[in-house]
C-alpha cells in the first residue's frame, strides 16, 4: 500500500512540477487529437463539464467570501484605484462599441436570414436591461449564488462587508479571512486540474462541431473576431499606455496567456473569476483591491459584448437596406455599451441584447431574432472569443489601475513590465 501512495505521490509532484500553462496546452492538444481519432467516446467530454461546473459552482462562494472579508478588515479600503478601474471598465466597453461601429462601416456586412430563433426572455429596450439589471441587484442573495447573478452577490457582499467592519471584533474578522483563505485553496485545487478540463472541452467543441458551421457566415466572423483582436492588440494597449506610460504588451500577453486561455475555452466570464483572482496575486495587487474589481469586471467590463451586438445591430440593417447616420451610430455605441453592461442580468448574455440595438432602428423583434439565430451558429468561436476579450481585460485593467497608483507613489512596477537592460540599470531581478 505504501508503494501505492508513494508512487501516487511521485505522479502528482511530477505533474504539478509542469508549468500549468505547459499542461493546458497539452490538454488542448490531447483533446484534439482524440476528437480526430475517437469522436464517439463522448465521455471524454464530461471532463470539461465537470471542470466548468466546478469552478461555476465555487466562484459564487468565493466572491462573497472575499468581498466580504476584504470589506470587514480595518485597514481596507476602496481609494482611488477603485475609481480607475470603474472607469476603464465603462470606458474600454464604451470603446469597444465605437470600434465596432467603424470597422463595420468599414466593411460592412449583410445576414442571409432563416428561420427566427425562439428565446425565453428577449429585452425590447434599453429601459427593460435596466429594470433587469436593477431587479438583479437586490435578487435574494441565496437564489443569486445558485443562479450566478454577480451582481447581486457583489451588492450583499459589499453591505455584509461592510456591516462587519462596524460590528464585528478581531477574531470574528479573522475568521471571515480564514474562510476566505479556504475557498481560495479549494479553487486552486480545482483549477490545478484545468488540463483535463480543456481537454474535454476541446473534444467536444471538435467533435460536435468542426469547422462547417461557420463557413456561410465566416465574413461576418471574420469582422467580429477582427474587431475584437483590434481591442486586444490595439486600443487596449493604448489605454493601458496612456496610463502606465510603459510598454503594455507584457502585462497583454501575461493576462492573455494565463486568464484569457481559459476563458477561451470555458466560455465563461463566471467560470474564469477563480482564475483572475490567482492571477491578480500573482501581478502582487492588492487583494483588498482585485477582491472588488475583479468580480465586478464579470459584471460590466464587457468589451466583448460590445463589439458583438454593434456588429450584429449594424449587419442587420444593412440587411434591411437601413442608412445609419453617424448620430444613430454614436447612439447604438453608447446603448450597446449600456447593454453590455446588463449583458450578464439577462439569459442568453450578449446574443440576446441584439433586439435591443435593433430597434434603435425600427427592424422587428422577427427579423432581429432570425440575427440572434446566426449568433448561435457561430458562437461557438464568436463566444469564445468574447470572453476571452472579457475575462483577460478584466485583470488587465484591474492591474492598470494599481500599478498607476504605484507609480505615482514612486514604486517600481514588477519585474516583467520592464526590459531587461532597464531591469539592470535597476537592480531588478527577472
Amino acid at each position: 500500500m505504501n508503494h501505492i501512495s508513494k508512487a501516487l505521490r511521485g505522479v502528482a509532484d511530477k505533474y504539478n512540477g509542469v508549468s500549468l500553462i505547459i499542461r493546458i496546452i497539452v490538454g488542448l492538444i490531447a483533446g484534439t487529437a482524440l476528437a480526430l481519432v475517437v469522436p464517439h467516446m463522448a465521455w471524454i467530454g464530461e471532463f470539461g463539464t465537470l471542470f466548468v461546473s466546478a469552478l461555476k459552482a465555487v466562484a459564487p462562494i468565493l466572491v462573497f467570501v472575499l468581498v466580504a472579508s476584504a470589506l470587514a478588515q480595518g485597514n481596507s479600503k476602496l481609494d482611488s484605484r477603485f475609481g480607475t478601474v470603474l472607469f476603464l471598465y465603462l470606458f474600454t466597453t464604451f470603446l469597444s462599441a465605437v470600434v465596432a461601429v467603424l470597422t463595420s462601416r468599414m466593411f460592412p456586412q449583410t445576414i442571409s436570414l432563416g428561420d427566427a430563433a425562439d428565446a425565453d426572455v428577449v429585452p425590447q429596450g434599453l429601459s427593460e436591461v435596466v429594470q433587469t439589471l436593477l431587479t438583479n441587484i437586490v435578487a435574494n442573495p441565496i437564489q443569486a449564488m445558485i443562479d450566478g447573478n454577480y451582481i447581486c452577490i457583489l451588492m450583499w457582499a459589499c453591505l455584509f462587508g461592510l456591516a462587519m467592519k462596524g460590528i464585528a471584533n478581531e477574531s470574528s474578522k479573522a475568521f471571515l479571512a480564514n474562510v476566505a483563505d479556504g475557498v481560495s485553496q479549494v479553487i486552486r485545487w480545482v483549477i490545478n486540474l484545468a488540463p483535463f478540463g480543456i481537454m474535454g472541452l476541446v473534444f467536444t467543441s471538435v467533435s460536435e462541431n468542426g469547422l462547417a458551421a461557420f463557413t456561410e457566415y465566416g465574413s461576418l466572423l471574420l469582422l467580429l473576431v477582427g474587431t475584437m483582436l483590434l481591442m486586444v492588440l490595439v486600443f487596449g494597449p493604448l489605454v493601458i499606455f496612456l496610463y502606465l506610460h510603459r510598454n503594455p504588451y507584457p502585462l497583454v500577453y501575461r493576462c492573455f496567456k494565463e486568464s484569457g486561455l481559459t476563458a477561451f475555452f470555458t466560455r465563461s466570464s463566471a467560470a474564469n473569476i477563480p482564475v483572475n483572482m490567482q492571477l491578480c496575486e500573482k501581478l502582487g495587487l492588492d487583494k483588498d483591491m482585485y477582491s472588488v474589481s475583479i468580480p465586478l469586471g464579470a459584471t460590466i467590463n464587457m468589451n466583448g459584448a460590445a463589439v458583438t451586438i454593434t456588429i450584429m445591430a449594424m449587419a442587420a440593417a444593412n440587411t434591411m437596406g437601413i442608412q445609419i447616420s453617424l448620430p444613430a451610430a454614436i447612439l447604438l455605441s453608447v446603448v450597446s455599451a449600456l447593454g453590455a453592461c446588463g449583458a450578464s442580468g439577462v439569459a442568453g448574455g450578449s446574443l440576446l441584447l441584439i433586439p435591443m440595438a435593433c430597434s434603435l432602428f425600427g427592424i422587428s423583434n422577427d427579423i432581429a431574432m432570425q440575427v440572434v439565430g446566426v449568433g448561435f451558429i457561430i458562437g461557438v468561436i464568436q463566444d469564445s472569443v468574447e470572453t476571452c476579450l472579457n475575462s483577460a481585460s478584466d485583470v488587465e485593467f484591474a492591474a492598470t489601475a494599481e500599478y498607476h497608483a504605484w507609480l505615482k507613489q514612486g514604486r517600481q512596477l514588477p519585474a516583467f513590465m520592464y526590459s531587461k537592460k532597464e531591469r539592470q540599470q535597476l537592480g531588478i531581478e527577472a
